[in-house]
Formats: structure tokens, sequence, C-alpha cells
């Protein structure tokens, strides 16, 4: 991975690009969102596409949604790139990634879910910081739906901790440090074997997913063993894993199939942090930056390095 390529810290006012690289948003849920991010003190602006339904279930053509992601950055006048929602598609993008103009206008990247590929690709070609977070029609459109705390932090360079009020909790006891690194883990499992294969070796890893059955999980975690992707990893956070269960099945199924496919993995492993796909409150993760994992009786994720350096 690159020296980190840090974007400049985002004022309160600042103008924030929304784009869509996957699929297609609501209408309501849109306008909601806007206006809930007008009401935390930032204007968002919409790219010639952001709103466009089709072909299929995408938002736009792979060239014209390319093509509004290259503009987001390009423009001088926001300060923030702010996805609407994941979805699909954003794969189709890779190819074509002007990487000299994103390394140009570097920014924050809010995305998660299905962006996890395009997030990742950027922070190890480039060193663009991932910011793993709220996005527009995904959580700032529900009353409850962004953690402020973590999201202002993170835009603005401030060093912060997670811990029991963001859902975090031991799994396994330890601690270490690293990289923080990761995403949405089914994504981060079907670019195994591509191009744009994840560089997972070494890091402090976090893992979420939706909808996902215990079984399924296991088997996405046997995958990334089996590919070597565990190898040098400090420790493991997992997300909250919304409704990755089984009907039937005892609550304590999930944790304990993850363990089963992590026996023999030496580092620390935490469980629920709200990140990504969750029930509330979605925390921003800054992936790139160095933190610190201290999974004991309660546990904690220190976020060391500030992601953004100081505006102007």
């Amino acid at each position: 991975m690159s020296d980190l390529l840090k974007p400049r810290a985002v004022a309160t006012g600042s103008t924030i690009s929304i784009v869509a690289p996957a699929s297609s948003a609501m209408s309501e849920r849109t306008e909601r969102g806007a206006a809930a991010l007008r009401a935390a003190g930032y204007e968002p602006t919409f790219a010639a596409n952001a709103l466009a339904r089709g072909p299929l279930y995408f938002a736009g053509t792979p060239a014209e949604r390319l093509a509004d992601l290259h503009a987001a950055f390009a423009d001088a006048e926001t300060s923030a790139v702010m996805c609407l929602r994941g979805g699909y598609g954003s794969n189709y993008l890779l190819e074509g990634i002007d990487f000299d103009l994103i390394a140009k206008h570097p920014k924050p990247f809010f995305a998660y879910s299905d962006l996890t590929g395009l997030q990742l690709y950027l922070l190890d070609r480039i060193g663009l910081p991932a910011f793993h977070g709220p996005m527009l029609a995904a959580d700032f459109f529900l009353e409850d739906g962004v953690d402020r705390a973590s999201f202002e932090a993170a835009i603005i360079g401030r060093p912060y901790t997670l811990g029991v009020e963001e859902g975090l909790r031991t799994l396994r006891p330890g601690a270490a440090s690293g990289t923080l690194y990761g995403g949405c883990l089914s994504i981060l499992v079907s670019m195994l074997g591509t191009p744009w294969e994840p560089q997972t070796e070494g890091k402090l890893l976090f893992l979420e997913d939706v909808g996902a059955k215990p079984y399924q999980m296991d088997r996405m975690l046997w995958q990334l063993r089996a590919a070597g992707k565990l190898e040098g990893v400090t420790g493991i956070v997992f997300g909250e894993m919304l409704n990755c269960s089984s009907n039937g099945a005892p609550d304590e199924l999930l944790e304990q199939a993850i363990l089963s496919a992590l026996d023999g993995f030496a580092g620390p492993i935490a469980f629920g942090l709200r990140s990504g796909h969750v029930s509330r409150r979605c925390v921003t993760l800054t992936l790139g930056v160095e933190a610190e994992l201290i999974a004991s009786a309660e546990a904690q994720l220190n976020i060391r390095e500030p992601a953004v350096r100081a505006a102007g």
C-alpha cells in the first residue's frame, strides 16, 4: 500500500458530492437523507446521474457512474464524496478508475457494502483512506441512522475511541494494533483471484455483512484463510452482522461459527461494532490508518491516526 494520501479535513458548512456508483435509491429516502445532511450542517450536491434508475438495478451505465465519480473528486466546490447507497454494480467501475485524477483531488469517500471493493482498491493503489461510514439514502434518511460523534471525528481528524456504546464486545481476549482495513466480507471474498484482490495481510481487520447465515460466514472465513488472507492479521473486529442468523437456531450460533472458523488464529477477536450494515447509528471507520484493538472485559477500538490533514 502507498503512503496515505490524506485529504483535507471537512469543515461544517462544506458541500458534499453525492454519487451512485452502484444501485439506484428510493426518491423518498434520497430526499430525507439530503434534508438530514443539511440539518447536520453540510450541503449535498448530486452528481449528474446520481438519481438515475436503470438500466437493470444500476444507477446509470458504467460509463455514466464512473464519470460521476471522477467529476465529484475533481469538483473544487466540494469537500467530500458520499455514496447514495450500495446495492450492486461498482465492480464495473474498477477497470476505468483514473488514479491520477483522484490522487490530485483526494477527498473523504464515504461508502460501504458493494463499494468496499472500490474503496479498498483506491486505498491499496494510491493510499486514499476509506471512510467506511454512513451513506445518504442508506443511513442519513433514518432518524437514528448515523453515529454523529464518529462521523464528525473522522472528517475533522480527531482521534476517537469506539466501544460498548457502539456495540463492541470481546469474543477472544487480547490486544492488537495495526493498519485498520476491511469492509463487507462477502465483497472481499468475491474479489479473491481478481486483479483487485484485497491486501489484508498484516492488517487489523474489520469484517461486516448482512443477511449471511452462520454457515455462510464460516465458509467465507474459511475461504479467506485458505487464500492466505489471514496471514499476519493482528486482530479481527466484526460488525453487528445484521440478520446473520438461521431460523430456529440458537442466538449464539453465529459467534460459535466465527470462533470455530478462526480456530488457530492467534489474534484477539471482537464483535458487534455498528459500522456498515447496521440496525441504527452507523459508525464511521477510517480504513488505512493506525488503530488499536483492546479486547478485554470492555472491548475498545482506538482510532489513533487522523485520516485527514488540517484544512488550508
